[in-house]
């Protein structure tokens, strides 16, 4: 991560140095999902173009191995569409995804981190109190 997106961060060399050891011995691995939690973090600053080349380029850009040994052409077809193109972390954008599939007919998508899920879901996006409130006017937010 600090080799892709903070090119000032005091640890950028040594970690550059790591990951040029780890690519000359082959040594190195992560997992599939720390990959995708890259992809998500990227989102902010990449297209859906860019994030599928980060995606099947980056074990050969680093030299290492992503686990489980899948082929990560057919993992990437069991992601939700749109997931990658959210412009927020991939867990984010898997709940939305698992909310907007799911539920349907839902209209308030309910959570503490309001700020990390508004303008990314048609649903309205509240907090617990928020919703509370709702309820105490007579409005439920469903």
């Amino acid at each position: 991560m600090i080799d892709l997106r903070y090119h000032r961060d005091p640890l950028r060399r040594i970690n550059r140095r790591f990951l040029d050891r780890l690519a000359t011995d082959g040594s190195g691995a992560t997992t599939v999902f720390n990959l995708l939690e890259v992809a998500g973090i990227l989102s902010f600053n990449l297209n859906e173009e860019q994030l599928l080349n980060l995606l099947f380029l980056f074990p050969g850009k680093y030299g290492i191995a992503i686990l489980p040994p899948l082929d990560l052409e057919s993992i990437l077809h069991q992601i939700p569409q749109g997931a990658l193109a959210r412009r927020c972390a991939f867990g984010d954008a898997l709940v939305i995804e698992a909310a907007e599939r799911y539920a349907p007919k839902a209209s308030c998508f309910v959570t503490w981190d309001a700020e990390h899920f508004a303008g990314r879901t048609a649903m309205q996006v509240i907090t617990p109190r928020s919703a509370l409130e709702a309820w105490e006017r007579g409005r439920i937010p469903v």
